[in-house]
């Protein structure tokens, strides 16, 4: 696969999976942590706000390696 496709493709895989995950934090928060302690909710969104990037750094990595040469 080229790697201008490759980079297209992991594009919008990253922006789906962000909307979703999004979606996630936003809708846990609102249930469940809004009688939660000041701490709990910054703790919270420390983790959340960092663990996007597990998921997403495989991808990352797939759009940055060479296209195979074809022998």
């Amino acid at each position: 696969m080229p790697i201008r496709l490759k980079k297209l493709v992991g594009l919008v895989v990253i922006l789906a999976f962000m909307g979703v995950y999004t979606l996630v934090i936003m809708s846990i928060s609102v249930g469940r942590l809004m009688q939660a302690p000041h701490w709990v909710q910054v703790l919270y969104f420390l983790i959340a706000g960092m663990a996007w990037a597990l998921p997403v750094m495989p991808i990352i990595r797939w759009m940055q390696r060479p296209p195979k040469s074809e022998s």
